[in-house]
């Protein structure tokens, strides 16, 4: 039942960059884009035209001249950066989630996964690094089209070995009766997890457990209420994920006033430069900031875990 993993097709990211691959183009924290390398395309963008032939036989991590003199990166699609840049077909998880799934889940190398739905595939990713080299996650959609855009990106970010996506309705069907038993962790997405449930308890092994992941309280409720007579340890979590950004910013202090913002450490002066007063009159400095970023994601969804009863 376990697919074998090709050596060839692992996804090292020590190895160069060859023609085919796919990459991802960092221009700064909110600007990146997944591209194809292709001999012979370019890449145009506000730094200026970047050659695809000059990005071959580099290592991941470069950084790379236009005709310029801009610049930028070329990266590996890690799962971290997959979840920014991937085209969103549904909702996804983002990191903060998906960190917590996979702690709560147990999930370690060599791991059975089951997860329904696929989606925009963010979180199957990082659970496929997870279970890698020897694991798999069995992923699974009601939708063909979405189950087949999935299936084309785990192919080019070169996880596929690790991932098997098939088109089924969990809620109505069931899991597959193949992985009856076998199953470490389970993980569902769906509009009425409880629906899914029953088939959830047949699939784990002794000790497993299951992650439902609801963007609304009442589903939370009613998935509690169904877990109740075979799972144990139910516990429901809202992470919520705060960034704040530090940069430097100049100050103009006037008089003897050292003590820069509320907030700041001191300021660290610096010699005037013409037209700029001293000894008591307007000066410049520079200090180190912290604040919290202006457009913080909020409330994504709602994550229960349970653990299955042993009778």
């Amino acid at each position: 039942m376990m697919l074998p993993i090709d050596p060839a097709k692992k996804n090292s990211f020590q190895r160069r960059i060859s023609d085919g691959d796919l990459i991802i183009v960092y221009e700064r924290h909110d600007n990146m884009k997944a591209i194809k390398v292709c001999q012979g395309s370019e890449l145009q963008n506000r730094f200026g035209i970047f050659k695809h032939s000059d990005w071959i036989g580099r290592s991941f991590g470069s950084k790379v001249l236009s005709n310029k003199g801009g610049f930028v990166y070329l990266l590996a699609p890690t799962p971290e950066l997959w979840t920014l840049v991937l085209s969103h077909r549904t909702q996804i998880l983002y990191i903060a989630d998906i960190s917590f799934v996979i702690s709560y889940l147990e999930i370690v190398p060599g791991c059975l996964v089951l997860e329904s739905g696929t989606g925009s595939g963010s979180l199957t990713t990082s659970l496929a690094r997870a279970v890698a080299p020897s694991g798999h996650v069995y992923t699974f959609d009601f939708h063909e089209q979405r189950a087949a855009s999935a299936r084309e990106d785990f192919e080019r970010i070169g996880l596929s070995s690790l991932i098997t996506v098939d088109v089924r309705d969990i809620q109505g069907e069931g899991f597959p009766a193949e992985y009856c038993g076998v199953a470490d962790s389970v993980f569902l997405d769906l509009p009425q997890p409880w629906l899914a449930i029953p088939s959830a308890v047949k699939m784990l092994k002794q000790d497993g457990v299951l992650c439902s992941f609801s963007p609304c309280i009442e589903q939370v409720q009613r998935s509690s209420e169904t877990m109740r007579s075979d799972f144990t340890d139910i516990r429901t979590f809202e992470v919520l994920l705060r960034t704040y950004e530090v940069r430097e910013e100049r100050m103009k202090l006037s008089g003897g006033d050292k003590s820069g913002s509320l907030g700041s450490r001191p300021c660290k002066r610096r010699q005037p430069s013409s037209g700029e007063a001293i000894d008591g009159r307007e000066t410049a400095c520079s200090s180190i900031m912290a604040r919290p970023c202006s457009e913080s994601r909020g409330h994504t969804g709602y994550l229960t875990f349970a653990r299955l009863k042993c009778f």
